[in-house]
């Protein structure tokens, strides 16, 4: 934001363009100023403008909300007329050239620190564009006096985003998760995100009142959990498989502890034997195992030639596999076969029909004896 009359700047970056930010960055700027200006200049974008027909203009009603909060006159600039504001087009320019460019910084907190210094540095000791003798600071000590007073009162800035709590104790907000206390979980009544930009609370109505119930730091990027997370779920993934083989073969332990040893994928290698098991069965797999320890051999290929060598020598046809396509595997579904002895006995109870008293109406005689 630019003041008119001292070109003083207000310098502040946002993720994001959301209506909370829009706003936000307004009210840093009039406690930087100290003070509220009588008249905003603004583009037609949604945060401030809805809809406009040539002077008719219907502004968002957040917006107008927060005009009369601060008691300034909002006045959006005709559509297609930059030079309307020309002042502020030409500070963007001026902080592109002298601020931004070739500038280092590690996130936006950085990057608003160093811009406020800016502000009130180097932009403030620049010389006063309507005349050399003075700067622009000095120029807004002139311009502070006409400022309208803050409001005793803050706006509330505060985004409410309705989410739902499931069996776990926390809610998702911009990919991040935050815990909640743990009579929340799977509650009828759903949580309330309330963030601004340095906290984050939620607020659940009827739980028991709707107050705040907890608070935590906001998260303005996605936090190293999941990966980790992932981790310790493939793990346990792989713990289940390898408990279900050491439970139907006792020797399948020795062999996955060797093959460890050895430096084998174990999730590839539990993986094949899970799939011997099914095929095979527990006894054979017992005695195909052993075989391969015997021969120091910890590796599936091992478990299979002993298990095929087993197979020729009762001569059994070999295990053939059918590879079929999600389609065929439907169309082979069995379906029982239900006895029709209940029909039967239904229609045993049925009352049989005379043949004279079919069609009795249609066969009365209704004509005229006369």
């Amino acid at each position: 934001m630019t003041l008119s009359y001292s070109r003083r700047i207000f310098l502040h970056f946002s993720l994001n363009a959301r209506m909370d930010s829009f706003l936000g960055g307004q009210v840093l700027a009039f406690e930087a100023w100290g003070g509220v200006p009588r008249v905003i200049l603004s583009d037609n974008l949604k945060s401030a403008v809805l809809e406009r027909m040539g002077e008719a203009i219907r502004f968002n009603p957040q917006y107008l909300a927060f005009c009369a909060h601060y008691r300034f006159e909002p006045r959006p600039v005709a559509l297609a007329r930059g030079n309307e504001k020309g002042r502020v087009e030409r500070s963007i320019r001026y902080i592109r050239d002298n601020f931004f460019a070739a500038r280092v910084f590690a996130d936006v907190d950085d990057l608003n620190t160093q811009a406020k210094i800016w502000c009130e540095a180097a932009a403030s000791d620049r010389p006063w564009p309507e005349g050399a003798q003075l700067t622009v600071g000095a120029a807004f000590d002139n311009e502070r006096p006409s400022l309208m007073a803050m409001p005793p009162n803050p706006y509330p800035l505060e985004e409410r985003v309705e989410v739902h709590s499931g069996k776990t104790p926390y809610v998702r907000f911009d990919l991040n998760d935050y815990s909640i206390p743990t009579p929340m979980c799977g509650a009828a009544s759903p949580c309330w995100p309330v963030r601004t930009g340095f906290a984050f609370w939620t607020v659940a109505p009827f739980w028991p009142s709707t107050r705040a119930v907890t608070t935590r730091a906001r998260r303005w990027k996605l936090q190293p959990t999941s990966k980790p997370l992932k981790e310790h779920k493939s793990r346990a993934r792989q713990h289940s498989g390898v408990d279900r083989l050491s439970q139907a073969v006792p020797a399948m332990a020795q062999l996955l502890a060797r093959a460890a040893a050895a430096g084998y994928h174990l999730a590839s290698i539990t993986r094949t034997l899970t799939e011997y098991l099914e095929h095979y069965g527990g006894a054979a797999m017992q005695e195909a195992v052993l075989e391969a320890l015997r021969r120091d051999v910890p590796h599936p290929n091992a478990v299979r030639h002993a298990l095929e060598h087993a197979r020729e020598l009762r001569q059994a046809t070999p295990l053939v596999v059918p590879q079929l396509s999600e389609r065929a595997q439907l169309l082979d579904v069995h379906v029982p076969t239900r006895g029709l002895g209940a029909y039967d006995a239904l229609q045993a109870q049925a009352t049989p029909v005379s043949p004279d008293n079919t069609n009795n109406a249609d066969n009365t005689d209704t004509s005229d004896p006369t």
